[in-house]
């Protein structure tokens, strides 16, 4: 014997109550509609460490750049800080390599120009280091509370 089911209504959204928000917007095929944090950070670092780069690579040479989420501490570490990049000098044929930890800068700052200025802070003052020059030499921007307006 058959089962009759119920109809289902159909009904319009009249008053705009239904879904709602990016999760819904159209986007390209293969495309994501948000990109994350992490995603953000590299571009923003990527850009910085780029201009930088083709400014100084004569002098610099060979330079590896990463990003990590957060640096691998000793347990017995003792320090209250927590570092927020780390350059390690390159022996032999390894390249010198200049690692931002973006968890650490990411707390540390309140808003997107607090973090393109932490970024280009510590990149200016890793290839001063690098270079052994005054940080103001390498970027103009280096100090200038408004480098990024």
């Amino acid at each position: 014997m058959d089962e009759v089911l119920p109809r289902r209504r159909v009904t319009r959204d009249r008053r705009g109550r239904g879904m709602r928000g990016p999760g819904v917007m159209p986007t390209r095929l293969g495309e994501p509609a948000l990109r994350t944090a992490r995603e953000r950070f590299d571009d923003l670092v990527l850009g910085i460490v780029t201009e930088i780069d083709t400014r100084w690579q004569e002098r610099l040479g060979l330079v590896e750049y990463a990003v990590e989420d957060a640096p691998m501490l000793p347990d017995d570490w003792g320090d209250a800080t927590v570092p927020l990049s780390s350059l390690v000098r390159g022996t032999g044929g390894d390249p010198t390599r200049l690692v931002l930890f973006r968890r650490p800068i990411e707390h540390r700052c309140e808003g997107r120009d607090d973090l393109e200025a932490m970024v280009l802070t510590l990149v200016v003052e890793q290839v001063a280091e690098l270079l052994g020059l005054p940080p103001e030499d390498v970027d103009p921007r280096y100090g200038d509370p408004h480098a990024g307006d």
